[in-house]
């Protein structure tokens, strides 16, 4: 990605940051990221269960307990994405290729919204969940003297029936998380928010969104060495970590200056907006649990009020249907 293309993102330390987590949900399997399928060092409890499809045993690499290292390195990330110190080649086989099929190639009349080139914290997800490279693949290797930028190299010691021989994600029909590069069958990321094509960054809250389908965002200014930065999100509901502003069970949109179209910023929905990989509370990392009352803070219940929670309470939280 060239550097005067570079993605503006907001606040994406709120969606891939440490935070720990003490709930009355405790009782959950899983009380942290290494107890996760994030977690694919030796350490992984799940090494031994089933994944989140019921395929064999958890991905992990008998070669290393790191946990972050997957993901992240202290030094020498590819910088292609403003992704925390992203310990990953970038773009489809670590190439920088972005020409992913976008969910706008169905030519669907009901996908109103302006989109920007998949990016943003969407392309770090993709790095593994794309198939296209092994997710033990990484730039930096635990230890000293293991960093190669051009290419990676393998963490090897690496098991599990998710992948195939190469160390990919595997077959794509019996396991969701591998999206491959056809995105036009999940939900779109990469798009302008609310539907209604370009200007929607110029325009108050109260007169967002443009399509009457989806909820009014919220918005909020933070200090930047450049200047205020606008940072857009989806308040899941009245019981909010964070009754100031934004937090992490809230739905996320990114900052974005590069909807086709548009130069101003703009609020996009990412993989990030839904998913949460550190947390480990509802399945598949969800931000909002979709099945009931597993979040910090209940916040689905305040969307679709239920005896145990809120059934579609992420699909809810930002469409009214």
């Amino acid at each position: 990605m060239k550097r005067n293309q570079k993605i503006l993102v907001t606040a994406v330390l709120g969606a891939v940051s440490a935070l720990a987590l003490n709930t009355a949900t405790a009782a959950l399997t899983p009380t942290s990221i290494k107890d996760s399928p994030h977690n694919l060092g030796a350490g992984n409890v799940q090494a031994t269960g089933k994944t989140p499809s019921g395929n064999a045993i958890a991905n992990h690499s008998a070669n290393t307990a790191e946990i972050c290292v997957f993901c992240h390195t202290p030094h020498g990330g590819d910088n292609g994405a403003a992704v925390p110190i992203w310990n990953r080649k970038l773009g489809i086989g670590g190439t920088g290729a972005t020409n992913y099929t976008r969910y706008a190639a169905l030519g669907t009349t009901t996908f109103d919204s302006q989109e920007a080139p998949i990016g943003s914290v969407s392309i770090a997800c993709l790095s593994c969940h794309d198939g296209t490279q092994a997710i033990d693949n990484v730039m930096n290797l635990p230890g000293s003297g293991g960093y190669n930028f051009a290419t990676g190299a393998r963490i090897g010691g690496f098991t599990g029936g998710d992948t195939d021989g190469a160390g990919k994600l595997g077959d794509p029909t019996k396991i969701v998380q591998n999206l491959t590069t056809d995105l036009s069958n999940d939900h779109p990321v990469s798009m302008q928010f609310g539907g209604g094509g370009v200007k929607i960054g110029n325009e108050s809250p109260a007169k967002m969104p443009v399509d009457p389908d989806f909820r009014v965002p919220q918005v909020m200014n933070a200090p930047t060495n450049s200047g205020l930065l606008k940072l857009w999100y989806i308040e899941s509901g009245g019981n909010s970590l964070n009754g100031a502003g934004r937090d992490r069970e809230d739905v996320i949109l990114y900052t974005r200056k590069d909807v086709v179209g548009d130069p101003t910023l703009q609020p996009t929905v990412e993989c990030g907006s839904c998913h949460d990989p550190h947390n480990i509370r509802n399945p598949t990392f969800l931000r909002i649990s979709n099945s009931g009352a597993t979040t910090i803070a209940n916040n689905s219940d305040n969307i679709y009020p239920t005896a145990n929670g809120g059934p579609s309470g992420l699909c809810l939280t930002c469409h009214i249907k």
